[in-house]
């Protein structure tokens, strides 16, 4: 694949930050150097993909590093059949802050619809008589957040600050505590969904979770509702989002990730109206890339030294082994892709 933001120049920057005896191998690609992955016991990637294959190839290995919220990227069964932990570094907050400033950037863009207002104004058309109607606020409405974890407690607390009610779905409520800090309100998603002026996506992509909003969710929408995504593309059906869009279903949409990425010239979206749409800009400030770095690594760092890893994505079936005592070996495959390796061959 294509080197993601970082690559070797980030991976390299961070191969001091491991402890001594640890022996560091940086790539672009979990397969571009076979003996680095044959002796890895730690691989920490960004973004890229760690597949079935490239589990085989590591007979070595103990743990997967996300360098990232998501995890989607990494065969978590093949991970699991293996013995091996896959963590992300969900608990750390590291990309928290920024991707809860683009769900707001997108939110504020749609609401005061300037995508269409400069474009207009770049073509010399004074467009506002034609967009009076659409400008509304986020002021008063009503925000349905589907994943109140760290990301979505982000946003929450910026939708009080824009005086916005809060509601919420997911796997588990949060503590009382938490709903109470927010005012936030638990709903069954559909239910959400009918109540939302605003819907905001901030949970992980798996098997239960693709398609979340399918054309039947979608259209549980009021059509003044708008639609916010910065987790994955594949939360979505992308048609039925672009199908409610064409057909004035829907208010409008903010999509910062797209299935696949980069989305082909042949997504409906990108033609659809009322969209903003921005290239899964969210965690990827120079602030958050230092913080998402410093925690893969610290993440690491624990395991390399005995003690357990955070943020462990497969801990209910996986029998991960414990760190050996021999002197450890880490290899950085970019904020493209990177495996720590632990060496038995010593500093």
């Amino acid at each position: 694949m294509a080197p993601h933001v970082g690559g070797r120049v980030a991976g390299a920057g961070l191969v001091a930050l491991f402890p001594a005896g640890t022996h560091v191998t940086v790539v672009e690609a979990a397969d571009e150097d076979p003996d680095a992955l044959r002796s890895a016991h730690v691989i920490i990637t960004g973004l890229a993909p760690v597949t079935a294959e490239h589990l085989a190839a590591a007979p070595e290995l103990e743990l997967v590093q996300c360098a990232s919220h998501g995890f989607d990227y990494v065969d978590t069964v093949a991970a699991r059949e293996r013995g091996v932990r896959v963590c992300t570094i969900g608990s750390s907050g590291a990309e928290a802050q920024n991707v809860a400033e683009q769900t707001f950037a997108l939110m504020l863009a749609l609401a005061k619809q300037v995508v269409p207002a400069h474009t207009a104004l770049v073509e010399a058309d004074w467009a506002l008589p034609r967009l009076q109607s659409s400008l509304t606020e986020l002021s008063g409405k009503t925000l349905g957040i589907v994943g109140l974890g760290a990301i979505g407690q982000q946003v929450a607390r910026r939708a009080t600050a824009f005086d916005m009610t809060v509601v919420y779905a997911g796997r588990s409520r949060v503590s009382p505590g938490t709903e109470a800090r927010f005012g936030a309100r638990r709903l069954p998603l559909e239910d959400l969904l009918r109540t939302a002026d605003y819907v905001t996506l901030h949970a992980p992509l798996t098997d239960d979770t693709r398609h979340l909003l399918n054309a039947e969710r979608l259209a549980l929408l009021k059509p003044t509702a708008f639609v916010v995504n910065t987790a994955r593309g594949a939360l979505i059906d992308q048609d039925a989002l672009a199908d409610a869009l064409e057909k004035g279903a829907l208010a409008g949409a903010g999509i910062d990730v797209f299935d696949p990425e980069p989305p082909t010239p042949a997504l409906r979206l990108l033609r659809a109206p009322n969209v903003v749409l921005s290239p899964h800009a969210g965690g990827v400030t120079r602030e958050t890339l230092v913080r998402i770095a410093l925690a893969a690594v610290a993440n690491v760092t624990a395991y390399l030294e005995g003690r357990a890893p955070r943020d462990v994505v497969n801990q209910r079936r996986a029998t991960a082994r414990r760190p050996t005592a021999t002197p450890a070996s880490a290899t950085w495959r970019d904020r493209p892709a990177s495996a720590v390796r632990r060496s038995r061959r010593g500093p």
